[in-house]
């Protein structure tokens, strides 16, 4: 069952630039795993296959409420100050495999909001932790595998995924910003297949056009390298005469995304997409 969690954080120092990086925010989440199952925390730091969670990059928590649904927003990929002490900010992880969400249940529900946990430099505080939509988040959510397929539609063509964090796919040896159909509901395939235990086994793209694109890319540096990836909005449209089946597969992933993250770098902030609907 696929878990989309919001957990609302309150630094207890400033959170400097260098700190909030994707691999600073890898590295706090393993912390948070090996603090309830080391050999966990050991497991997913030393993995180097598909890993069953996604992490979006640190957020300063907006006043004015989200409407469930809207058109998609770009989420700060980067930040360039500091995060003064006693900014409101929020989290997101998702958690793709029932296994990694129940051992990581105990340090849900026995949060402690005064125990401090390290970024970098700073100290910060978990303060609460959303899973289920919300007014003013509709990052947080959770639904089970066989849910979502059964409240797919078989009949809605328009797909519209809002890319919120800079969004790339490996194309051989390079990086491709180009969201295809291919790019796009492949990278969802191969994770729905994985982790779902209800595989599409002959779903065909060939039906998706793209039929509205507003995008842009973005740079995201690290002190490594600089990953450019595309955020925005692209509109697909299913075309022509197409069984309701494979329809209905489409929109499962299309609604997937939200959990699943797309293309690379998910566990760094990366690849932060969602359905959205006027």
């Amino acid at each position: 069952m696929p878990h989309s969690l919001i957990l609302n954080l309150t630094p207890k120092s400033p959170i400097y630039p260098q700190f909030l990086s994707g691999r600073h925010l890898h590295a706090l989440f393993l912390t948070l795993v090996s603090s309830v199952d080391k050999e966990l925390g050991t497991y997913l730091h030393d993995s180097k296959a598909d890993k069953a969670f996604t992490l979006s990059p640190l957020q300063i928590t907006k006043n004015s409420p989200i409407p469930k649904g809207n058109r998609g927003s770009v989420l700060k990929s980067h930040h360039q100050e500091a995060i003064s002490t006693g900014t409101p900010c929020w989290w997101r992880i998702s958690l793709l495999d029932d296994a990694l969400f129940s051992k990581l249940t105990q340090l849900w529900l026995n949060l402690n909001p005064e125990q401090p946990w390290h970024l970098g430099s700073a100290d910060l505080y978990i303060t609460s932790i959303q899973g289920t939509p919300q007014s003013t988040q509709p990052w947080a959510n959770a639904c089970s595998y066989t849910q979502l397929y059964e409240q797919a539609s078989d009949s809605e063509r328009i797909i519209s995924i809002n890319f919120a964090t800079p969004t790339a796919w490996r194309q051989g040896k390079y990086d491709s910003t180009l969201p295809t159909r291919e790019s796009l509901f492949k990278s969802l395939l191969s994770r729905w297949n994985k982790y779902s235990k209800i595989e599409f086994s002959e779903l065909n793209f060939d039906a998706i056009f793209p039929s509205f694109i507003n995008i842009h890319t973005e740079i995201v540096p690290d002190s490594r390298s600089k990953f450019i990836g595309i955020v925005g909005e692209v509109t697909y449209r299913i075309m022509g005469d197409i069984e309701a089946t494979q329809i209905k597969q489409i929109n499962t992933l299309s609604n997937f995304a939200l959990y699943s993250g797309i293309g690379r770098k998910t566990t760094m902030g990366m690849g932060m997409g969602r359905r959205v609907r006027n």
